[in-house]
């Protein structure tokens, strides 16, 4: 059979099977790493009781699904994260922003450097992306070699600095960093992958989202637990220049004013909302938002809020 390897929008091929596919949580937790696993057994009545479990390949349907509210509901980077990022590289050339979805990321990246490129496995993504004359957008579908890749971004070496804003934990990890180390200029390249996880409001609000984040867990992909964990557990196997590292990333806020609204688009725009959607389930019915709307008080306030953010940047170890 053949596997499915993503990362990064991108598909690596590998060949393999699964054979003795039972109901085991072991064998299940295989396609926590695989776009498709195939599982055979010569037992009829195990498979009755196999567990079922979602391609990744869905998962980038997820946003395709999200894409018009992701673009007018998720909040913006502040310009003084693309400043500090831009300081550390000894060069402006080119950088790439991966996962770049409507390209919010790229268009900031773009302030310091000759030329952007933005990839994403999501056309739908891409067709809400904000135009910038130094951004290329490139639509990357399955599958894609590394080679092609290496080529499209101008060969190993070329990269001064790659950005993945919200989207490293869909990614298959040790591929995507072999990559990125193949691409990055040494020295003076580097790599920065960002998220943020919850907002504070006042304790009113942040209690009645508390208890809609805990009602939405079910829905979420295994993938985001390391959101939830602040990016701590995250995998990130380059060397540090001091903002953040493997284990300890750097903590940030976003401050942002915020309409009750743009609350509710945002929490629209979460992959566990569309996930339970699709299972028949409405996270935000009409008792829930009543819920959340005497939480905030006049629906026409404008309140102050925080998203809290969290950050790791590193160079190559040579």
């Amino acid at each position: 059979m053949e596997r499915q390897i993503r990362f990064g929008g991108f598909v690596r091929q590998a060949s393999g099977s699964v054979p003795g596919w039972k109901a085991e949580v072991p064998k299940r937790m295989v396609a926590e790493h695989y776009e498709q696993v195939i599982g055979t057994d010569i037992s009829e009545a195990q498979l009755k009781h196999a567990m079922p479990h979602p391609r990744r390949s869905e998962m980038a349907g997820l946003f395709d699904k999200q894409a018009e509210v992701y673009v007018e509901a998720r909040p913006r980077y502040p310009s003084e994260w693309y400043s500090m990022l831009a300081g550390r590289t000894h060069h402006h050339a080119l950088a790439w922003d991966v996962g770049t979805g409507n390209g919010q990321a790229a268009i900031g990246v773009a302030e310091h450097y000759e030329q952007v490129i933005g990839t994403d496995v999501s056309e739908a993504q891409l067709k809400h992306a904000m135009p910038h004359p130094r951004v290329r957008y490139i639509h990357t579908p399955l599958p894609i070699s590394d080679e092609e890749l290496i080529m499209l971004l101008g060969g190993e070496g070329s990269v001064d600095l790659v950005t993945v804003a919200t989207a490293v934990h869909w990614f298959d990890l040790p591929n995507f960093y072999s990559l990125v180390t193949r691409l990055l200029r040494k020295p003076g390249g580097i790599i920065a992958v960002w998220s943020y996880s919850g907002i504070t409001i006042n304790p009113t609000i942040d209690s009645a989202l508390k208890c809609f984040h805990e009602t939405a867990l079910p829905f979420f992909d295994p993938n985001t637990r390391t959101v939830f964990d602040g990016y701590r557990t995250l995998p990130f196997p380059f060397e540090s220049i001091g903002l953040g590292s493997e284990g300890e990333p750097l903590l940030l806020d976003m401050p942002v004013e915020l309409s009750f609204d743009r609350l509710l688009r945002w929490l629209m725009s979460w992959s566990a909302f569309t996930t339970a959607k699709d299972r028949g389930v409405d996270l935000l019915s009409e008792e829930v938002v009543k819920e959340l709307e005497s939480a905030w008080g006049d629906r026409n306030v404008i309140r102050n809020a925080v998203y809290k953010a969290f950050m790791l940047v590193g160079k190559p170890k040579l």
